[in-house]
């Protein structure tokens, strides 16, 4: 009897359906630590990078000179270098073409930091929608194999003359198996999504905090830049 309710036993003598159902639960699940690592390793990564970068901002270096140093050396998966490379490239460009008008400048630095936020929060958030995916399908997944194990294990009841424990337990076990994959699948994904998507979330914060005190730098040097063209003028 204990042979006959091994799980691998079980496994091995479900329906086809039921098999190819569990297979793809473990698929999934496969996939979901796979993803769960790699968005560990992105999120504090890009967490570490843009705090050594705010350190280095506000360390009163010139800006000038910090664009230079990373155009030269760029370093990759740095939110906050992306951020501030595309501000001050635009806000660069603006000043050689000569253009004066501080609101005009701002305006196209600004959206160019937007632009560089966007990408940043779609590569923090790449795979997220597939652990919400099988964190929301998999229990059902699982469901819908264990009901079509339950409904074949009462069918193969009409052959017996004599029911008794011992021919239904091992049925209804392989398709509860079905669901316990399903739960086993789906716990982990929902509970890394909740985890990196508030991670996600926080850094995304930090990243436009850090792009409007940008801002307001470029916007004194924009309206300086414009006075002193005046008085040249």
């Amino acid at each position: 009897m204990a042979e006959q309710l091994s799980y691998w036993q079980l496994i091995v003598d479900a329906s086809l359906l039921v098999k190819l159902v569990m297979l793809t639960l473990v698929g999934l699940s496969v996939a979901t630590w796979v993803f769960i690592f790699e968005r560990r390793n992105v999120m504090n990564d890009t967490l570490k990078k843009f705090t050594a970068f705010e350190e280095r901002f506000w360390s009163g270096i010139d800006l000038a000179h910090l664009y230079r140093q990373i155009n030269a050396n760029p370093e990759d998966n740095n939110a906050g270098e992306a951020v501030f490379r595309a501000g001050f490239k635009e806000f660069s460009r603006m000043r050689q073409q000569n253009v004066t008008d501080a609101d005009g400048i701002m305006a196209g630095c600004q959206r160019a930091m937007r632009v560089a936020v966007s990408k940043e929060g779609e590569r923090l958030d790449a795979h997220l929608s597939f652990m919400a995916t099988v964190g929301s399908t998999s229990p059902y997944i699982g469901l819908f194999g264990t009901v079509w194990g339950i409904m074949n294990a009462f069918l193969g009841l009409a052959s017996v003359t004599q029911v008794s424990l011992a021919t239904v337990a091992p049925g209804i076990a392989e398709a509860l198996i079905a669901t316990a994959m399903g739960l086993f699948a789906a716990i982990p994904a929902v509970i890394a999504y909740n985890r990196y998507s508030a991670r996600s979330d926080k850094i995304m914060t930090n990243l436009e905090m850090f792009a409007e005190e940008f801002s307001a730098i470029l916007h004194r040097q924009a309206h300086l830049l414009a006075s002193q063209q005046r008085k040249q003028d």
